[in-house]
């Protein structure tokens, strides 16, 4: 790298970014930098998704209870909800760059594109760590560059930037053949998938189990009966967690008031959505924007 030194990657702060990547839309939370030191950030869940890339040392990944130990040319990522900690090694100390960033599906059903297809896989592969992105540290330091030295055009240069570090971000954790794309093993796993797309997909507008079923030709009795079969839930609680999801997300940008936040979810009754957020989080959406998306764990 050139002499700008590393830790300049922590200027990106200044400015505020929204992206489109596909359909999906993303705003940029933080930008942080970790010497090469001991250190532990103890267990807590964002309400977005965190991503680290190592670019010295050592240390172990602790996420949804499962430790990774992780090293230099390392990424790895945390998603809305899992509980998560980094420990650095103390004979070897970890330095990473890490962001934060929500990433808010289409909130209506778009023709289906590349980016799409893996944006959605992303949002579910069973994989957090991952060594496969070898331009990424590369991709770090031109972000550093152009923030530093602020040359002409340098907010459409970051911007592309920033595209392509969230494309490989998501590349590096789905395989190829991503899971939507993959065989069900049974006719009830590919009814139930149907199913789950099209709750996805319609989540910001209001959705009834009538609707549902007539889009797989069953009764509403057949078919919430399958889904929970196959999904460990019903129809109504997939659909609530997944707008909830997308909620917390959009809560974290303040330029956007509770019942916007609301109808972008499928919620046209304000109090409504209060009182289900509140129910399954313990927070109102007020008190939960106070938050920060940040919640520690105890030990």
């Amino acid at each position: 790298m050139s002499a700008i030194p590393r830790q300049r990657f922590t200027d990106l702060r200044a400015l505020s970014l929204h992206l489109q990547l596909g359909n999906f839309s993303a705003q940029i939370l933080s930008w942080g930098f970790f010497e090469p030191r001991w250190w532990r950030n103890y267990l807590h869940v964002h309400s977005f998704f965190e991503v680290c890339y190592a670019y010295t040392g050592s240390g172990t990944f602790q996420i949804n209870g499962v430790i990774y130990p992780v090293q230099a040319g390392d990424v790895f990522i945390a998603r809305p909800t899992e509980p998560h900690e980094i420990i650095s090694s103390e004979s070897d100390p970890l330095g990473i760059y890490f962001w934060s960033y929500t990433l808010v599906p289409p909130q209506s059903k778009t023709p289906a594109n590349p980016i799409d297809t893996l944006l959605h896989a992303f949002f579910t592969t069973p994989q957090w760590v991952s060594a496969n992105v070898p331009a990424m540290e590369r991709t770090l330091e031109m972000l550093t560059e152009e923030i530093a030295l602020k040359e002409i055009g340098y907010t459409e240069s970051v911007r592309g930037l920033i595209v392509k570090l969230l494309l490989d971000t998501a590349r590096a954790v789905t395989p190829l053949s991503l899971p939507e794309d993959a065989p069900a093993h049974s006719p009830s796993e590919t009814i139930v998938k149907e199913v789950a797309r099209y709750l996805r997909d319609n989540y910001s507008r209001p959705v009834m189990v009538r609707d549902v079923a007539a889009q797989v030709h069953l009764s509403e009795r057949h078919i919430n009966r399958l889904f929970r079969q196959v999904m460990g839930v019903s129809i109504k609680d997939y659909l609530t967690d997944f707008r909830l999801g997308v909620a917390k997300q959009l809560l974290v940008n303040r330029q956007l008031g509770v019942s916007e936040v609301a109808y972008a979810t499928g919620y046209r009754d304000v109090r409504h959505f209060i009182t289900i957020f509140r129910q399954r989080t313990g927070f109102t959406p007020a008190a939960f924007r106070e938050q920060g998306g940040t919640v520690f764990l105890s030990e």
